[in-house]
């Protein structure tokens, strides 16, 4: 299974989400071609309800923590419940730009 989808599916099971995007950023960093170490996620979750940002980028790093000991080296979190996403018209904020840390240019 390729590790987007392992995400998304250790995702849905935990957090039985409204909405969730993984979305594998890792072509916009000096990484070999197929590689699948940076990803962009937005999950919209009822369990989010009275966390703060802090905490719920917790509850998801906890979930997908044999994954960042392994080959995912960024995640962009985007963590909303569902009311909060409602109140969203743009959807999730774009990832930063890669600052580098290879020999290629960005």
């Amino acid at each position: 299974m390729r590790m987007q989808q392992t995400i998304e599916r250790k995702l849905s099971e935990a957090f039985a989400p409204g909405r969730l995007e993984v979305l594998n950023e890792s072509h916009q960093h000096s990484v070999p071609p197929g590689s699948e170490t940076h990803f962009k996620v937005v999950l919209v979750s009822a369990a989010f309800e009275g966390k703060r940002s802090v905490a719920r980028h917790q509850q998801v790093y906890k979930v997908l923590a044999e994954e960042l000991a392994g080959g995912v080296h960024a995640l962009a979190l985007h963590t909303f419940t569902p009311a909060e996403w409602a109140q969203r018209a743009a959807g999730a904020p774009d990832s930063p730009a890669c600052m580098g840390g290879g020999k290629h240019d960005h």
